[in-house]
Order: C-alpha cells, then sequence, then structure tokens
C-alpha cells in the first residue's frame, strides 16, 4: 500500500501566493512521487490532512 509522506519545500519554489503572505516554506502530501495536495502553509496542516487522506485510503 502507497504511504503518504510530507515533503517540504522552501525559497523560491513556494507559491508566489505564500510568499506574498510572508511564508518561506510550505508542505505538499506526496504518494508515489506525485503531490496529492496543494501547498499548505503549516507543518501540522499538512500532518492532519495526511492522517485524514491515510485514514481514506485504508479504508
Amino acid at each position: 500500500m502507497p504511504t503518504i509522506q510530507i515533503m517540504s519545500v522552501v525559497g523560491s519554489a513556494v507559491p508566489g501566493s505564500l510568499r506574498k503572505l510572508g511564508l518561506l516554506a510550505c508542505w505538499y502530501l506526496v504518494r508515489d512521487g506525485e503531490a496529492i495536495s496543494g501547498p499548505l502553509a503549516s507543518l501540522p496542516d499538512a500532518q492532519a490532512l495526511s492522517r485524514k487522506m491515510a485514514h481514506c485510503f485504508s479504508a
């Protein structure tokens, strides 16, 4: 079963809309090497969504 991982990006890899808000990093959920979420503004948000998605994929 594929695992959901959390990937962080920093600097110029952060979407412009988030950089305009002053964020220098963001997080994505990744499964099988492909992003399955949009950019998330915080690690706790990414962790919470990861738990929810893992539950959906395991059901």
